[in-house]
């Protein structure tokens, strides 16, 4: 499997979003975008005019995972000012099929994201509706926080489901990603890392996503 990495905003200077964008454009696959209602998790974040404009200011794709309360309304929105790729909850989405549907007619990836505690054969009969699933390796609001080894196994389990349908959709994690804990994600199998501290606290973040990689390759193949 391809390993791709997605340094987190979340973690950047919201200052200078496009020099931050920038700085990791040579190395990161993706550009992951955490959109935050204060409602569905207790934090604020940006929402759909930044990522608008970042989108005009960013050479990498936008990973859009939206942390809201009624994504079935603002989803497709995303997908239409040029997210490559948006992921809504599955404890938020009221009717998920239909707005998976829409984000992919508005040309973008679609992801469905699960909490630490949602558990996963409730939605394995939505893969075919998927181009990514997102498993949250911390409780989502923050950046910063600890890596859940808890979660390792829903990564197995989930890595098993997407193999027995045919292996074509991404899975990715989100929460507490850093040298650390990627080798262990990668060996259960997921393939795409949002990483935020472990980037942009970094003192050259494109080395980082570089490392981050290197590290994951090597623990996949294994």
């Amino acid at each position: 499997m391809a390993i791709q990495i997605s340094p987190s905003i979340l973690s950047a200077d919201f200052a200078h979003l496009a020099d931050e964008a920038a700085a990791v454009a040579d190395s990161a696959d993706w550009l992951h975008v955490d959109v935050m209602d204060n409602h569905f998790v207790p934090n604020l974040t940006l929402g759909l005019p930044v990522v608008e404009s970042l989108r005009k200011a960013a050479s990498l794709p936008l990973d859009c995972h939206l942390m809201i309360e009624d994504p079935d309304r603002w989803a497709p929105a995303y997908a239409e000012a040029g997210a490559g790729s948006v992921t809504i909850h599955a404890e938020a989405a009221s009717a998920p099929v239909r707005t998976l549907r829409e984000i992919r007619n508005q040309g973008a990836r679609a992801g469905l994201a699960l909490n630490p505690a949602t558990p996963v054969q409730a939605y394995a009969d939505l893969l075919p509706e998927l181009d990514m699933v997102l498993l949250m390796t911390v409780e989502p609001g923050f950046g910063g926080q600890k890596f859940i080894d808890l979660v390792l196994p829903k990564i197995r389990r989930v890595r098993e489901l997407i193999d027995a349908a045919g292996g074509t959709v991404w899975l990715q994690i989100d929460g507490g990603v850093s040298s650390e804990t990627i080798e262990r994600a990668a060996e259960a199998g997921a393939d795409v890392f949002v990483a935020g501290s472990a980037v942009y606290g970094a003192q050259d973040p494109s080395a980082a996503v570089d490392a981050l990689r290197a590290q994951a390759q090597k623990a996949a193949a294994s």
